[in-house]
């Protein structure tokens, strides 16, 4: 199999404006990201990043059709990514482009747009510990990762989670002050699949922990659709007895 073509988009606000966040994170959370998925892929992955501030957020029509799968950190600046490239995103993935959100995403408008839910939760940022715990030890997200999956001090998120209900839940975390959350939660939407996990908050360094950065690799192994082209499901009108070409219009009337 040819290797999967990844785009990791940051919204690289944080690094800019906070110091503690760049000392974390010197090169971008995006790139830490990224480097995670080539230290697990290897040859199996082309990855390339993107920012909130490159032309069209760098996600041009060009770019998408470049893209197996895209991976979306974001969080101050949900506001600012234009609709137009938020349509652009949901019909790809709604034509096989695999999602892996991550985090602050929950509350991004293409997270949003997709679950079709306000995706809000409870949370608290006061250095909780994070037990992930799998759910699922055969999904092949799954692989791999221990159990539980431990992360010393991060954000926490706490249920009520308003989004529909997965069609598969991997991992729960549960967190010091008592709290739990469905924190590896997959969705398909068309013929695009999802993959929403929740650690990496900005204050801390949960991107380089190593089973963290496998998970987000294993997602993405998982996102990747096998469609031969990417196009999008459309309505076709079939005559009796015929089963594969459809003839007629290709969307609603009018």
């Amino acid at each position: 199999m040819t290797p999967v073509r990844v785009t990791v988009w940051g919204e690289n606000r944080h690094e800019k404006i906070e110091e503690h966040v760049r000392k974390i994170y010197p090169d971008g959370m995006h790139e830490t990201i990224a480097d995670g998925i080539r230290e697990n892929l290897g040859d199996g992955a082309v990855v390339r990043t993107v920012t909130l501030d490159d032309p069209e957020h760098g996600l041009t029509e060009e770019a998408l059709q470049d893209t197996d799968v895209l991976v979306w950190w974001g969080h101050a600046a949900h506001g600012e990514v234009a609709d137009e490239v938020v349509e652009r995103v949901h019909q790809h993935v709604l034509s096989g482009m695999g999602l892996v959100v991550l985090h602050s995403g929950h509350w991004s408008k293409i997270f949003m747009k997709l679950m079709g839910t306000s995706c809000t939760l409870r949370w608290r940022s006061e250095h909780d510990r994070e037990l992930i715990w799998t759910v699922d030890p055969t999904h092949p997200i799954a692989d791999g990762v221990p159990h539980p999956l431990e992360i010393e001090e991060d954000e926490m998120y706490g249920e009520f989670f308003d989004i529909p209900a997965p069609d598969e839940l991997i991992f729960i975390s549960t967190f010091s002050g008592g709290e739990a959350f469905r924190s590896g939660c997959t969705f398909h939407r068309g013929y695009g699949k999802i993959f929403y996990f929740r650690p990496g908050d900005q204050d801390y360094p949960t991107y380089h922990h190593k089973d963290v950065r496998r998970v987000i690799a294993n997602g993405v192994k998982w996102a990747r659709t096998d469609r031969p082209e990417r196009t999008a499901p459309v309505l076709l009108r079939y005559e009796t007895g015929e089963f594969f070409k459809g003839a007629g219009y290709t969307g609603p009337l009018g």
